[in-house]
Order: structure tokens, then sequence, then C-alpha cells
């Protein structure tokens, strides 16, 4: 975003500025102790001019200081936060542009009001700290964000898709899409497929691919099932299609390196999904699938037998068509993980419109063991540990009203385990229930689904006879306290 010279001017108008500031003068009366033009100076404070030597002379001796100390990167304490943030690599990682922001706007308002900004960068950076939040994270909020602008759907992408669909037709059948992408890798784009082992990289067992660029190949974990390889290689043609070269090298991110390489990830990855589940075949179902009056959790699997994906990308991919195709833009999806420790995580949110319960913010509390999200991956691990699961996906759907807040929300999920990892995860994508949805979606109302009362965890939980609780209501109990207390004191005052 910033040149280092763009950084020097700056810093240098900062000093400026608070320097004038201190003394309580003007900038026209800077202007007459100098006599530079009181517009210049505004130029000057705003980091958009640096001065000549002799003008440098005439600033320093009217602001009561010496040449080196003003032309000194040197900065008060008050100022350290904005240079930090000027040195470190945020700003030329934030993608303005994304977001339609000048660079040169954010610029400014740092020049404008310095001790302020500075109060406020230093109080996010104090907060990620505290709650030991990685650059990662922060990179991937900014692309939610992003995708939530959108609707999570992307006109360009999908055109991208089906050109490349049209140039080379899907296989009739699923299990032929990885040698079908694997015959594009190397045909096109003179990749090389290896399969690795635990044997053969015993450090990689944890991941599904990692590309190495300089041999242009791509090593595939042998444990991932014919779905996951055939999303792994559809991304991996997306990234050479849509010339997307600052890219993760590794299938999950190990550490931030740059937004871009957030970015492209996610756009190899709708690509991926655009081309292993196309848009006409995929909306001409869910039309059909709407208008039923009843719900059959059966029926919604059936939709994704045709295609080599996962739960996980075929509930993405409708994501895409039902904010475009079916008006429903404050959809939200989940991905839960439940691990061998029994501890069910919040992995993966997307929140359309506004921020929907459950979500990330209570991480460290126990996720209600009511909700649908929850409740498949407990059936999944007991049919699991009896021997009894056939390793197909299972589907339940639920209608949910948050205790806390009234919210209510019709709700399904598909849960699966997740190899080469020991965790199940269930994919959610629940909707507000509204007489909108209702019009659109004819079975919301089936009796057949049930309908439960819930909490978002049970730390925040007000259901007092909730037989499946796993933590007492610390929360809640607190956040009851200081209502109660914050009302007595207005008692107290008569108003």
């Amino acid at each position: 975003m910033t040149s280092e010279r763009d950084k020097v001017r700056l810093i240098f108008g900062l000093k400026i500025k608070q320097l004038r500031t201190e003394l309580g003068i003007s900038t026209y009366e800077l202007a007459n102790r100098t006599n530079l033009s009181p517009s210049y100076l505004n130029e000057i404070e705003k980091g958009k001019k640096y001065p000549k030597t002799e003008k440098l002379f005439a600033l320093a001796k009217a602001l009561n200081t010496d040449y080196d100390t003003l032309v000194s990167l040197r900065v008060s304490k008050q100022l350290e936060p904005v240079v930090e943030l000027l040195n470190s690599n945020i700003l030329s990682e934030l993608p303005f542009d994304l977001f339609g922001i000048e660079p040169g706007y954010f610029l400014e308002v740092m020049a404008n009001a310095p001790t302020k900004l500075s109060a406020f960068i230093s109080t996010l950076i104090e907060i990620g700290r505290n709650y030991d939040l990685r650059v990662e994270q922060f990179f991937f909020s900014v692309l939610r964000t992003y995708q939530a602008m959108h609707d999570n759907y992307f006109a360009d992408l999908e055109t991208e898709a089906s050109q490349f669909l049209t140039e080379h037709p899907l296989p009739k059948t699923s299990i032929d899409c990885p040698d079908w992408l694997t015959q594009v890798l190397t045909d096109e784009y003179g990749c090389t497929v290896q399969v690795y082992d635990a044997q053969t990289h015993p450090e990689l067992t944890t991941l599904r691919s990692v590309y190495l660029p300089e041999k242009k190949t791509l090593l595939l974990n042998d444990k991932l099932s014919v779905e996951q390889r055939a999303f792994t290689l559809a991304r991996e043609v997306g990234y050479h299609r849509l010339n997307l070269t600052v890219r993760p090298l590794e299938s999950s991110m190990l550490e931030a390196r740059s937004f871009d390489e957030v970015l492209n990830n996610f756009r190899a990855s709708y690509f991926a999904r655009a081309v292993l589940i196309p848009r006409q075949p995929l909306l001409d179902s869910l039309t059909q699938l709407v208008t039923l009056p009843t719900w059959d959790n059966d029926r919604l699997l059936a939709l994704m037998e045709p295609f080599a994906v996962t739960p996980e990308m075929f509930l993405l991919r409708m994501t895409n068509l039902l904010t475009s195709h079916f008006g429903q833009r404050e959809l939200f999806f989940l991905r839960f993980n439940h691990g061998p420790d029994g501890r069910f995580r919040l992995s993966k949110e997307l929140h359309l419109s506004k921020l929907h319960t459950p979500h990330g913010v209570a991480r460290d509390e126990h996720y209600c063991r009511r909700q649908v999200s929850v409740t498949i991956l407990n059936e999944l691990r007991a049919l699991q540990q009896e021997n009894q699961w056939d390793g197909r996906p299972i589907c339940r759907a639920q209608r949910i009203t948050f205790a806390t807040n009234g919210n209510a929300y019709f709700v399904f999920s598909i849960a699966k385990s997740s190899p080469p990892s020991t965790d199940n995860s269930s994919i959610n994508i629940g909707f507000p229930l509204t007489d909108e949805l209702r019009q659109v979606f004819r079975f919301v109302d089936d009796r057949a689904i049930p309908e439960t009362l819930v909490g978002e965890t049970c730390q925040r939980c007000p259901i007092t006879n909730c037989e499946v609780r796993a933590a007492l209501p610390v929360v809640l109990t607190k956040q009851q306290h200081v209502k109660l207390v914050l009302g007595r004191i207005e008692e107290l005052r008569g108003v």
C-alpha cells in the first residue's frame, strides 16, 4: 500500500502536526513564522509533500526544535503505534481495493487524527494479543466479509468454470473425476501428480496435499477419499487456469504469508466446486427440492450423489446458488468438528447479512448439545463406536429457537468423517424463519421436522431443565447479576 517514501512523508507530517499542536499554534500562524503557505503546510501534514532543506530549517526553528530531531524517524510515544503499523506489512496486505477504499484516504485519516488513531491501533493490537489472534485469522475474517458483500456468488468464477467444462466435459461417473483432472494437469500444465503415505513422507500425513512449484509436482495423501482427491486436483487446476501464482503450497494453510494467498486459495476452491458441481444441474435439482411440501433427509443426500464431492463442498456450493437464484441472502454456513477428546469446535463459519447465532465468539465454551449441528455428531460417533456406520454421510434437519433472544432458524446438517484427521465434522446451513423463506421453501413448516428450544452455549443458556447441559451457565449468571445491580442503582436514583 505504501512505499518507503510515502512512509517517510507521512511520519514527518505527523511530527509537524504534533509539534504545532503542542505549541498551540494554527497552520496560519506556522505559515507566518516560516513564510510557507498554509495550503503547502497542510499538504506536508497530510504526508503528501516533503519540504526542501532550507524549508526544513525554517520549520525546525518555528517549532522550537532542531533540524536533526525534525528529520529523524524517531517519534513520540503517542505516535509509536502508527509508525509500528506503517513499518509492518499490514497496510500492504490489507485488500483496500476489495472494499472500494482508496489507500490515500486511509493515510489521510491517519494524518488528520494521529493520536486517536494511535489509541485505536493500540487497542486492536492488545485485543489480538489477549485473544491470541493470528494474522491468518484476521485475513480469513476479511475474506468472510468480502464473501458476504458479494452474497458468496462470483459471476467471473462461474463463467470461468463453465468455459472450462465446455473445453473439458465432466466425466459421466464421479469416480473418474480424479483421473480426468490429473490428465488436465499433466497435459495442459505440465504438472506431475504423486501419491505419498506415512512411509514416504511421515511429516505430511496430517495434510491432504502439498504443491512443489519448483518441480511442478502435486503430492497427494494416499488416505484421501475419491471426493477429496477430486477437489484437491480441481483446485490445482484452478490455480493454473486462473494464473494464481501467489498461493499456499499446503492444503491447510500453516502460516499467514499474505492476504493474496488467502484470497487466491478461495478463488481456486470456488472454481473447483463450480467445476465438480456445475451450476445448471444443481440449480435444476434445488428448484425441485424447494417446491416439495415435506422434508426428506435422504432426498438431500441424493442430490449430492452424482458429484465427486464431500458434504462440505456440496453445501458450500449450495450457498452460491441459494443466494444468487433463490434470494436467500441471510443464510449462515457452519462447520463443527468433533474430535476424539469429545469437544465440539466451530471450525468454519460464514454469515450473510448479519452475524447469526451461533458464532465463534465463544470458542472456549460448550456449544449447545440440543442443536442439530451437535446432535448429529453425537449420533455419528455412536454409530461408529457400535460399528454400525456404513461410511455414508447422514443428514438431519431442525427448526430451532434460541432461548436467549427468540431468534428462530431452519437448519439442515450433513455429518461425515474427515480423513486424514480423526475428527468427524458436521456441515450446516441455516436460514432465519421468515415469511419470505416459507414462500420459497415449501417444506419449512413440515411437522416431521423436529422443533427445539436451544441455547448458544451452555455457559450462556437460560434453559433450566436441560438434560444434556455440559457446563453451568456462569456467563449468563454474571450477566444477570450485572443487570440486577444496575437496575437497583437506577431505582435508588429514582429514574
